[in-house]
């Protein structure tokens, strides 16, 4: 079989799932006829320890996805996969997006994104939650930008919300030595930036040491420790009390999401609020491990989670059991930003969120940029996504390669 014959044969195959989908919300009579994949890298600029390669910043993967309609209708999105937080890479999220998610979709209604998720689950089934999550939100993405075009209604108005207001953001402190602490949060306090969030991790003595010299230098900062999972429980308790009298203010991921006793027994210490992140992709296991007494709480992320949908369920769980919500990234370049900002400040996030992609991304591929002045994130209120994405700049990126 020729690659066209492939293509229409998945085409027929997804648009029987979609017509076969489930409690369909709605038939806008357009149907997804292309789904258009642009793997690329993002330039970076400074040190983060998940990108950083041997020639300094490194650069941030993304694949950039394009569904088209057969009115002439679009919407584009963003996976934004990072092989050292994830098992997710630049190449299986290219694969699955024109193998697997891309072929799912054709045929589905424009307007349908339960029907376009149903599809993805036929495409990739669920393992132990959503399959491939982070490649997935980028089409989550892509459709709520189309059904919001199609619309002309913004994101929050898709989801019958006011839109919020500008968000202020934390600047990240990544170091590997006590004496670059100064110099990298007077970069983020010449830009505006109040609040920090500290990258910890497997050290609890150096950790310490670290947030007591932010907290020295930042005293009224909301202060946020985030450990990726990287503490053995033995260093997790020492680490949880060291944090809390040096001044932190929460704890995420202290320790790998399937160390389900060590959880337990770190919120039970009551030392610090603990927050998970990896590990809670859909509504399932956020329900699931706030009834073993895990968490008190979790850090957000549309882009970890399958997109917009998955993550709205999550904040309304939250806040329906009373549990806190912190607003999050996965250094999100533009268009996953952009949809990050709109969720974030129509569910009125309270607290400084850790979207540090402005902090640490060199370039973008939009007409206008996001507007970010002052440490604070003003979300866009254009229909869908909120930006216009600048081909020009896309396939720049794309054709630069910058070492892929």
């Amino acid at each position: 079989m020729n690659r066209r014959d492939f293509l229409v044969a998945a085409g027929s195959a997804a648009a029987a799932a979609c017509t076969a989908a489930p409690a369909r919300a709605v038939r806008s009579g357009a149907r997804i006829e292309r789904v258009e994949v642009f793997p690329l890298r993002y330039p970076m600029r400074g040190y983060f320890k998940f990108f950083a390669d041997s020639q300094g910043a490194g650069t941030r993967a993304a694949v950039v996805v394009k569904l088209c309609a057969d009115d002439g209708s679009f919407g584009y999105g963003q996976s934004v996969p990072i092989a050292r937080w994830s098992d997710e890479t630049l190449e299986t999220a290219t694969v699955a997006l024109r193998r697997y998610f891309g072929p799912a979709l054709i045929g589905c209604d424009a307007e349908d994104l339960a029907a376009a998720h149903a599809a993805m689950d036929q495409a990739i089934a669920p393992g132990f939650s959503t399959g491939m999550p982070i490649t997935r939100a980028g089409v989550d993405l892509a459709m709520h930008d189309l059904i919001g075009r199609r619309r002309g209604q913004s994101l929050a108005a898709l989801w019958g919300r006011a839109p919020g207001e500008a968000l202020a953001l934390s600047w990240t402190v990544n170091v590997t030595r006590l004496d670059e602490v100064e110099k990298v949060m007077a970069e983020g306090a010449a830009l505006g930036y109040r609040h920090f969030n500290l990258k910890v991790g497997p050290d609890p003595v150096f950790d310490e040491a670290l947030a007591k010299a932010v907290r020295a230098l930042a005293p009224t900062a909301f202060l946020w420790a985030d450990a990726n999972g990287g503490y053995t429980l033995e260093a997790a308790r020492l680490a949880v009390r060291r944090l809390a009298d040096a001044g932190v203010d929460v704890l995420e991921a202290p320790l790998r999401p399937n160390r389900i006793s060590g959880y337990r027994e770190l919120k039970a210490l009551r030392a610090l609020p603990i927050l998970m992140d990896e590990g809670v992709i859909s509504p399932v296991e956020l329900r699931e491990f706030h009834a073993l007494g895990m968490l008190d709480g979790v850090a957000m992320k549309p882009s970890r989670c399958g997109g917009l949908a998955s993550c709205r369920a999550q904040i309304e769980f939250c806040e329906q059991e009373g549990l806190l919500w912190l607003g999050s990234g996965l250094t999100d370049p533009d268009l996953s930003l952009a949809a990050t900002l709109q969720l974030y400040a129509a569910y009125g996030l309270k607290r400084p969120a850790a979207l540090n992609g402005p902090q640490f991304l060199a370039a973008d591929i939009l007409r206008e940029p996001l507007r970010v002045s002052g440490g604070m994130a003003l979300p866009p209120d254009a229909p869908g996504l909120g930006v216009d994405v600048d081909e020009g700049k896309l396939r720049g990126l794309v054709a630069a390669g910058l070492g892929s």
